[in-house]
């Protein structure tokens, strides 16, 4: 492990990217702060809390999928891989310096989510204890889906489409603005293929609103090893 590479990476495409480009942070937040005002218009306010503990869900998945553009673009036209390969920097560093700098890019979403909670009441210590950790655990699962998705990719093209298609159908599918208990339990087993799910959940749990689905713990934490496990071995390292 390199953690003084790991931190600089993340500080530097994270942190460095909002005060370059405070137009992304808007772009970001931009849909997951529309569908909160859709669910409260439509719901008379009903689902509000739902809606405000799946943000913080949706900001974190949706910025982890989409930044796959991004680590295509650095393999296909920067070639940064490149300069890594006859270093000490291993694909996991690399890996892992990227997933905190997406969990940093959502800090400003996140921030404003949780002041949002705070008027609505929402926290705890038990629910802010248990949302750090399925935030923690889904941006590692979402990040290596991307890693995956842009390791697969031959032409930058094709990546910006496929990414915000999957970002929409990940994020806005599962039950992350509305109870997971309105849809019927075989059409939530198959969107647990997806960790946005199993994070929702939880989440829902944990805030007091849906009764509990143990089970989804360990789906969430077993889709993450999975699907890190997959990226580390899947992800192009070495251009040809």
């Amino acid at each position: 492990m390199n953690p003084k590479f790991t931190l600089l990476l993340a500080w530097y495409y994270g942190i460095r990217t909002i005060s370059r480009g405070p137009s992304y942070i808007i772009a970001a937040l931009s849909t997951p702060l529309a569908l909160l005002f859709l669910v409260y218009v439509l719901s008379n306010g009903a689902l509000v809390r739902y809606a405000l503990v799946g943000g913080f869900i949706a900001i974190v998945a949706s910025v982890a999928l989409q930044s796959s553009g991004d680590a295509a673009f650095f393999r296909l036209q920067l070639r940064i891989q490149d300069l890594y390969v006859a270093s000490s920097v291993s694909p996991s560093d690399y890996m892992i310096g990227l997933t905190l700098s997406y969990l940093m890019f959502s800090l400003p979403g996140i921030i404003l989510y949780g002041i949002l909670g705070a008027i609505y009441h929402l926290f705890s210590l038990f629910a802010v204890l248990m949302l750090i950790l399925v935030l923690a655990l889904l941006v590692l699962s979402t990040s290596s889906i991307s890693f995956i998705i842009s390791s697969s990719i031959k032409h930058i093209r094709n990546i910006w489409g496929i990414a915000g298609i999957l970002s929409v159908l990940m994020t806005i599918l599962p039950p992350t603005y509305y109870p997971y208990e309105s849809i019927k339990r075989i059409f939530l087993y198959l969107l647990s293929i997806t960790p946005v799910t199993p994070a929702a959940v939880v989440a829902q749990y944990s805030f007091g609103l849906s009764p509990a689905m143990p089970a989804e713990l360990y789906v969430l934490m077993g889709e993450t090893a999975l699907f890190f496990t997959m990226a580390r071995y899947l992800t192009r390292w070495r251009e040809k």
